[in-house]
């Protein structure tokens, strides 16, 4: 990892715990902001240290994508947990055979940025 890419990582995992302690959820209970002001400090102390032994470039700069992708769609929407995509599990490949697996296959080369990781955490 380059020094300006630690830098990038580091400036991103403080930009987290910022956001993390300015937090205010939508609904404005205490008890509520809390439990995502703890949320999005577990949520990024697994991913960086998930991913802290990475050394290929290419998939630094994907992880760097997802968590600003993860940072503005939080920010706009005011919901910490990651904006889930509505598709039917399966819907368009027969039960069995090719189909159903070319249907895996194009199900997770479309799923969004933000949440590659998510779904391995979880």
């Amino acid at each position: 990892m380059t020094p300006a890419t630690r830098q990038e990582v580091l400036g991103l995992y403080r930009k987290i715990l910022q956001i993390a302690k300015n937090w205010q959820s939508a609904s404005g209970q205490i008890e509520e902001t809390m439990r995502e002001k703890e949320y999005i400090r577990n949520e990024a102390r697994t991913l960086f240290r998930k991913n802290k032994n990475v050394t290929d470039p290419k998939l630094i700069k994907q992880c760097i994508a997802e968590c600003e992708a993860r940072i503005e769609i939080g920010l706009h929407y005011n919901i910490p947990y990651p904006r889930p995509i509505h598709l039917p599990p399966m819907g368009l490949a027969h039960k069995q055979g090719r189909m159903l697996r070319q249907q895996e296959k194009l199900r997770k080369i479309s799923q969004p940025i933000y949440l590659k990781s998510h779904d391995e955490v979880s």
